[in-house]
């Protein structure tokens, strides 16, 4: 396993490889088809290559795939409720409708065969007590769309019929990627810190009642507390209110407070801004792709369909 490339390793490497357009471009087209080694032709639209190279060759990549699932159900039905759900292992099993032995027997075989990952909050919460489920990561974007968008409507599919599918589709693609911003952003925030005071951990914080996007701790011991905005509206204010709340909460003292937003800020937060308060915008994701080269491309022994 640690020797598995990590999302930012494929991300670099699908952006050297297929020479995106933009940031945004990349992270869309990555979501989807990341971690496979396959040359995409950037020029063309995202629903003609997920046809071209994933729903007309379903059966071939189907049996790959099974090849190390090894066909079996509970596997599939576990895959598919952490792609399409919060990712935390409690829900999985429940929406898979099978129990805690068996979900857990399941997870380790999908995490030792390198289809998933864990991810621990970073704090215990305020009651010992609680047990906090951990989350569950895909290690290649493509597995996660495959679980997500395509294996669920698999009888349409191998028939070649795809309404069903493009239907879904629309409705997913909205959001789809912002799983891909939320561990890019978690790069770009160790980057940030990496020459001044770099980062001892970093992650996200959840309980049974608060969440924290973003959380890390630098060599200094300052805590950085943090949230993440996807959608078209600007970041106000009352994100950075919002943050400040949910720590007060759980007794936590941040030193630093940060905020991505997709879409740039209010001028109110704009004022906010100092050693206090850190904004990332999507313009600041470049610098993850900074003097890529061939250095950057993964050997990849995927078939190339």
């Amino acid at each position: 396993m640690s020797n598995f490339p990590s999302l930012l390793q494929q991300f670099r490497s699908f952006c050297f490889q297929n020479n995106p357009q933009n940031i945004e471009q990349a992270i869309e087209y990555f979501s989807v088809l990341g971690g496979m080694g396959w040359t995409v032709d950037m020029s063309k639209p995202l629903e003609t290559i997920i046809e071209e190279k994933v729903l007309a060759n379903y059966r071939y990549i189907h049996g790959d795939i099974t090849k190390i699932t090894q066909s079996n159900r509970l596997h599939h039905l576990l895959l598919s409720a952490i792609a399409t759900g919060d990712r935390r292992e409690h829900s999985a099993f429940k929406k898979a409708q099978t129990g805690r032995n068996e979900g857990e027997d399941s997870i380790d075989f999908l995490v030792d065969n390198n289809l998933l990952l864990r991810e621990k909050s970073q704090m215990k919460p305020l009651d010992e007590k609680e047990e906090v489920s951990d989350k569950l990561l895909f290690t290649l974007p493509f597995m996660r769309f495959w679980f997500a968008s395509v294996s669920p409507f698999y009888k349409g599919i191998k028939e070649g019929e795809f309404d069903e599918f493009e239907k879904a589709w629309e409705n997913a693609k909205p959001e789809f990627s912002n799983f891909i911003y939320e561990r890019l952003v978690l790069e770009l925030v160790k980057e940030s810190f990496a020459k001044s005071d770099p980062l001892q951990k970093i992650g996200s914080y959840w309980d049974f009642d608060y969440n924290i996007n973003i959380l890390a701790k630098t060599k200094s011991g300052k805590i950085i507390a943090g949230a993440w905005k996807f959608s078209k509206s600007k970041a106000k204010k009352s994100e950075l209110t919002k943050i400040k709340e949910t720590c007060e909460a759980i007794d936590l003292k941040p030193d630093i407070y940060l905020i991505f937003s997709k879409s740039g800020f209010s001028n109110e937060l704009k004022n906010e801004k100092g050693e206090g308060l850190k904004l990332l915008a999507q313009k600041n994701l470049n610098s993850l792709l900074q003097d890529l080269g061939k250095s950057d491309l993964i050997e990849n022994t995927n078939k190339r369909y």
